[in-house]
């Protein structure tokens, strides 16, 4: 078992981080806990809580991380100057995403911090960089658009995609002749792109 001597807090953070998301990845939410990490890394709970604040503050990193991957995913897929095709492509990338890591994915979302607390800045700051990729494609494709309509459809149009998902991902979507996800996921962006190119 590893001793508080053999790593820096560094490398504690680094651990705990890599072995939080095995346990998520492995168990869902509901299998996270300061003392299974603790356990996994071999050291104590008071360890981990000398690295982070509390365990709302190692999950907010760990979406962070999740985000940074999520975002690595869908720029990924970005071509300059196929503005249309580019959100295509984010609303199949995200998709692809959830489905490939569907616990670190529902983590974002299932996780409230206690207390109504706030998020820790580099959450909040992955969050709008994920965010500003559907404005920015959405302000080339329309560019005399107001920055308030722009972020309002960007708002629209993450929300339908993230629905289609979720619904999926908890096997709640009843889809009937073949028609599978991803094909609703394209239907939403083309109808969305039809009116907002034809709205003020």
């Amino acid at each position: 078992m590893a001793r508080r001597s053999d790593h820096s807090r560094e490398e504690i953070k680094e651990l705990a981080l890599n072995a939080a998301e095995q346990i998520v990845t492995e168990n869902g939410f509901s299998g996270l806990s300061a003392r299974k990490i603790a356990s996994a890394i071999g050291y104590t709970v008071g360890t981990i809580y000398l690295v982070f604040k509390n365990l709302d503050d190692l999950i907010m990193q760990v979406n962070a991380r999740t985000l940074k991957n999520l975002y690595q995913t869908v720029s990924d897929q970005q071509k300059p100057k196929k503005h249309k095709q580019n959100l295509r492509n984010f609303g199949q990338a995200y998709y692809d995403f959830a489905k490939q890591n569907p616990h670190l994915w529902s983590l974002i979302f299932e996780h409230h911090v206690a207390g109504g607390g706030q998020l820790i800045p580099q959450l909040a700051e992955r969050i709008e960089t994920l965010f500003s990729l559907i404005e920015t494609e959405l302000k080339a494709i329309e560019p005399k658009k107001k920055p308030a309509s722009i972020h309002r459809a960007a708002l629209s149009l993450w929300s339908g995609v993230h629905g289609i998902t979720i619904l999926d991902i908890s096997d709640k979507l009843f889809m009937a002749n073949n028609v599978t996800a991803q094909d609703m996921i394209d239907e939403l962006i083309n109808n969305f792109l039809t009116g907002y190119l034809t709205t003020k």
